[in-house]
């Protein structure tokens, strides 16, 4: 697969300035799946007593550990095991942006043991760019809840020359097509934030794609990445250790965990605005009681006392709701990225 990137030049990626189309809805699109509506939503009673696990449960992944998914995926694990009785396996399958553990996840049978934690891009926005389509977007998985949503964060290596957002792209002109960027596969979030960046800023820059985050992140603490714009909980821990430096936020506010950390719009930009969301989905099929059943107990972990800050300070924004919500989400974000990627010109070979 060939990587994909600015490379491209400004006017083959995207519309004419002021006219790019957003990457990601504005806050009040989750207002429906905002945690604190989330228990009115449910009646997990009669579900719980329709049914519930009756031997381990299969977790997957679709990228390495250390990244967003794999992150907020082992931090509801402990909880779900609690509120429904049974151990969780919390399995890595890397690759395809994030596809492969999505494909695995459609086609395990319908009985609520093997779930998939996913996100937008893996679930929404890559599969009807490859050919064929390992699987349809709606009519083979079902979107279970929303477990969180994150901003991304743009970060170089602490040997960077930047210090703020302005000075790097000053650096990447001068530099055209001498810098590289990462991303956690081809048209990931963190793929289309960087491109959008570099479409609005006029760069041209390479796409360095790996298998997952985990290994994006080793590669920029070496300095062999010049930029990442990634999904925030996953360098929280590096920029608290200044092993990275944070340039700027993707969303339009400032975020709460570094205030004093300007956003992309701030910077020169104004409207950029981006975030990831990650989703529990299941297969096709999968029985209303079960489904009901996994979104309340992931809302009951949401709401915990002790896990909900835990969440919080890991840089996640947390979720809840209703399947039904969940399923809106997905649609709204699959008619919204066709229409970015048509633009874009990203495609996958």
């Amino acid at each position: 697969m060939p990587a994909l990137g600015c490379m491209r030049g400004r006017s083959a990626m995207w519309p004419t300035p002021g006219r790019i189309p957003r990457m990601i809805p504005r806050r009040r699109l989750l207002a429906a799946t905002a945690l604190p509506f989330a228990a009115p939503l449910l009646a997990p009673g009669p579900a719980r007593a329709a049914w519930a696990p009756d031997r381990p449960v299969t977790m997957l992944v679709g990228f390495a550990p250390g990244g967003g998914t794999d992150i907020i995926t082992r931090l509801l694990a402990p909880a779900l095991q609690a509120e429904l009785g049974q151990p969780i396996a919390v399995e890595n399958r890397p690759g395809a942006s994030g596809t492969i553990a999505a494909l695995a996840g459609c086609r395990a049978a319908p009985d609520g043991q093997t779930l998939f934690m996913t996100t937008v891009s893996a679930s929404a926005v890559v599969p009807p760019l490859m050919q064929p389509p390992p699987f349809d977007i709606h009519r083979d998985q079902t979107a279970i809840c929303l477990a969180a949503t994150v901003p991304l964060v743009a970060v170089v290596p602490m040997s960077s020359p930047a210090r703020d957002l302005g000075a790097f792209i000053d650096y990447a002109r001068a530099r055209p097509g001498q810098l590289n960027y990462s991303s956690s596969g081809v048209a990931t979030q963190q793929h289309l934030a960087a491109e959008l960046l570099c479409a609005e800023a006029g760069l041209r820059m390479t796409h360095v794609p790996f298998r997952g985050t985990g290994q994006a992140v080793n590669e920029i603490l070496a300095g062999r990445i010049d930029l990442a714009i990634d999904t925030f909980p996953t360098y929280l821990p590096h920029i608290r250790g200044e092993r990275v430096r944070a340039l700027a936020t993707t969303m339009p506010r400032r975020i709460e965990w570094l205030p004093d950390l300007p956003t992309v719009a701030e910077s020169g930009f104004p409207g950029f605005d981006a975030d990831v969301w990650y989703m529990l989905m299941g297969p096709a099929g999968l029985p209303a009681p079960i489904r009901d059943r996994w979104a309340a107990a992931v809302n009951r972990a949401l709401q915990d006392p002790v896990l909900q800050p835990r969440i919080r300070e890991a840089g996640f924004i947390p979720g809840g709701g209703s399947s039904e919500d969940a399923a809106a989400l997905l649609r709204r974000d699959a008619a919204r990225y066709a229409g970015l990627i048509k633009a874009a010109g990203i495609r996958i070979e």
